[in-house]
């Protein structure tokens, strides 16, 4: 049997594209990308129809078997010219389209119209996860529906971190399992080359990652857009790590090694400069006097139990930021204007990193701005004024003239006036779901 069929997608001519204005690229690479999703979506289709031939039952009877590959996703692979692991993204949302659980419906629709991408679908999927004995498949569906709200202007990690937190507001009691499987998954590799180097792998729980993410960003940060600084040693300190002729990787690698050697001793201040690493723990007062919710820490995605919090507040080397629904204002007016460590330790807390939505940078690379700036609007130096950015989207309001508004509870990081090529102004949402539960009064 032969199958013909005739697609159709409209999409804008690229003769001469290279002398179109800005808002007119974009306006074509948008209705490209539309297309892409239509594309992805047929193979995805034809991926769940290759997975459904080739399952484990069937052996090397199975399709994927009898065409030389090991497993569906690995076809898949080879006929689409994919990554694996965009393969088996592909593979894994196209078996969901062909007989969606009830909780996903509405995620497979969009799928298929081409409103939504493979790798979102596969974030909220897995992000999501299957109903259980605290989890209603209603609770999912409804979940799933609030995801699609943004998924559309996602990129795929943000989709799955938003779900994963989702999935931890419905099931906190499954926080301790999903904490324990990752810290299972940890493992540290060493294996040696032929050319005498020594090659390390491994994958960090989120715990660990936090600890040895701050302590390298402290040393490679002035390389790679971290924060800027204003104590003239620090600035310094900064200007030689930019101006040094190792590489960043080899800055890296560098102070990884010279943390072993130092191990338990003092720091004397020649690696991290003035500030040590250190891991800290955001949870809400409710949640900790009751035993039970969610705690997050700083720069990491995934929850972690209370029993970890805990742990982690009487540990040596890590402090833990207690704060309730009203959360922390450390006042100081106007008699500096910088912010101090502790106002930035409690923004940090409240916004868990660059305040907008598509930026990944942690809270160690951002830098205070004052929302009502200090000297042209005389804003106080207090927590209620500050928000973090990263260096990129702070440059933006100051060289740009991008605007931080504040409307009661409400901020929103506006482009300026007749800026044609952003349509509307992007609302800032603080990051930390911690502060989120806190301030939404979760109990």
């Amino acid at each position: 049997m032969t199958i013909t069929a005739t697609v159709s997608l409209e999409v804008p001519a690229l003769e001469g594209i290279a002398r179109a204005d800005d808002l007119e690229l974009i306006e074509v690479m948008r209705a490209w990308a539309q297309a892409r999703r239509e594309v992805d979506a047929g193979l995805a289709m034809l991926a769940g129809v290759v997975a459904a031939r080739s399952t484990l039952e069937l052996g090397y009877d199975g399709l994927a078997q009898r065409a030389g590959a090991r497993t569906a996703d690995a076809l898949v692979s080879q006929l689409t010219g994919t990554s694996g692991t965009e393969a088996r993204a592909i593979t894994a949302v196209g078996t969901m389209m062909s007989d969606p659980a009830p909780w996903l419906g509405e995620v497979a629709t969009h799928v298929t119209t081409g409103s939504l991408s493979i790798g979102a679908a596969a974030a909220i999927q897995t992000g999501l996860g299957a109903p259980s004995p605290t989890v209603a498949a209603d609770d999912l569906a409804d979940a799933a529906h609030s995801l699609l709200e943004s998924a559309a202007s996602l990129p795929p990690e943000k989709v799955a971190r938003q779900a994963r937190e989702l999935r931890d507001e419905l099931d906190e009691a499954g926080i301790i399992d999903r904490e324990a499987a990752l810290r299972d998954k940890r493992f540290l590799r060493l294996t040696r080359q032929p050319d005498g180097m020594t090659r390390l792998v491994g994958l960090l729980d989120p715990e660990s990652a936090a600890l040895v993410t701050d302590a390298v960003d402290a040393v490679t940060s002035p390389r790679r857009g971290g924060p800027r600084f204003v104590d003239p040693e620090v600035a310094a300190r900064a200007d030689a790590v930019i101006r040094d002729e190792r590489t960043t990787e080899q800055l890296a690698v560098d102070a990884l090694v010279e943390m072993v050697r130092i191990a338990a001793c003092a720091d004397s201040g020649r690696v991290f400069g003035t500030r040590k690493p250190a891991v800290r723990v955001h949870v809400t007062a409710s949640d900790l006097a009751r035993g039970a919710g969610a705690g997050r820490i700083e720069g990491q995605t995934e929850a972690v139990s209370i029993a970890t919090v805990e742990r982690l507040a009487c540990a040596d080397g890590f402090l833990a930021i207690e704060f309730d629904v009203a959360g922390s204002a450390l006042r100081l007016g106007r008699s500096r204007r910088t912010f101090s460590d502790a106002q930035r330790t409690a923004l940090a807390a409240i916004w868990g990193g660059c305040a907008v939505g598509g930026c990944d940078r942690p809270p160690s690379w951002t830098e205070a701005h004052h929302i009502e700036e200090w000297q042209r609007n005389h804003g106080a130096t207090d927590v209620s004024n500050g928000i973090l950015l990263c260096r990129h989207h702070h440059l933006l309001v100051h060289n740009n003239g991008w605007r931080i508004r504040r409307l009661g509870g409400d901020y929103r990081f506006e482009p300026p006036p007749g800026d044609g090529l952003h349509r509307e102004a992007h609302p800032l949402i603080p990051k930390n779901a911690v502060y989120r539960r806190g301030r939404a009064g979760t109990n």
